[in-house]
This record gives C-alpha cells, structure tokens and sequence, in this order.
C-alpha cells in the first residue's frame, strides 16, 4: 500500500505513461527489420515477452491508480462557496460550466449592431444587411462573471484537495 495525493497520482501516471510510450516505439523500431539478399542484416535486439510484460505491467500499475483515484474522486466531498461536492462532481461541472462560460464570452463579445459581410459580388446593389443582438449585453457580461467566479471557486477547493487529501493505493 501507497499514501499519495491526488496531484501525485496524476505526475506517476504521466511517468507511467511516457514509460509506455517508451516500451511501444522500441518495439515498433526493433520488432522488424530490413535487409538486402545480398547484405548481413543487422538484427535489432528484441524480446517480445519482454516487452509485452513490460507494457502489460505498466497498464497494471496505471488501472490500479485511475481506480484508486476514481474512488477517493467519488468519496471525498469539499466545501465549494456555501456547498458540499465530490471531486468528480466538481469535475463534472467545471467542464459544463466552462462550456458555458465560452458561448458567454462569445456572446458578450459581439456588438449591438454589426454590418454583415457581402454573400456574393452579384449582391453588390443590394441593401447592407445587419446583425443585431437579441439579448441583454449587460445581463450577459454579468452571468460571465458569475459563472467564472464559480468555476474559479471550484478550482481552488479541487486544488486545495489534491494537493492534501492522502489516499491509500494497492501498488
């Protein structure tokens, strides 16, 4: 058994990962070769079993930390502003709100009144055509603040818990 931290786990499963990456393109460079009919081929070292135990380790070691994480993830509750979430709920809502938070950005963004582009050079007599918004501007840029105060409210707890919040894992 291993105590870590959520923010731990993620750098050990980066490391693993990259270990992986490793152990997969030297068997793609070394698992086959090429030579001439008329040349000494010069054979890569490599052993199947040997690479193939190494990367099924690896995937081992990674499945056994994503679970411990998923689990501690679902478990553990925090505090964010006057409400208690699990990690993954945050997680959750972060993605949701920061889909939110860039159909805002882009709403609070346009201009009451924008001339729209020529749609053909046949249409060059033709009456300028405009683009008007249908909301509130000042409405918008407040939802945008608000949402982002949430979302930065949420991040802090998140990594104020991965940062302390220790966790046993079976490696």
């Amino acid at each position: 058994m291993q105590t870590m931290t959520s923010a731990y786990a993620n750098k050990i499963l980066r490391s693993l990962e990259e270990e992986k990456i490793f152990w997969v393109n030297k068997e793609a460079a070394s698992s086959t070769y090429v030579a001439a009919i008329n040349e000494e081929p010069v054979v890569p070292e490599y052993d199947y079993s040997e690479v193939a135990s190494t990367i099924a380790a690896i995937d081992e070691k990674i499945a056994i930390i994503k679970h411990a994480l998923n689990l501690t993830n679902a478990a553990a509750k925090v505090q964010v502003g006057n409400t208690e979430m699990s990690i993954d709920t945050i997680l959750i809502k972060m993605a949701q709100l920061n889909g939110r938070k860039n159909v805002l950005d882009h709403m609070r963004k346009r201009l009451p009144k924008a001339r729209e582009g020529q749609r053909s050079s046949m249409s060059r007599n033709s009456v300028p055509e405009y683009r008007y918004i249908n909301y509130d501007l000042e409405l918008i840029k407040k939802e945008y603040e608000s949402i982002s105060k949430v979302i930065m409210e949420m991040q802090i707890a998140l990594d104020k818990y991965n940062q302390t919040v220790q966790f046993e894992v079976d490696i």
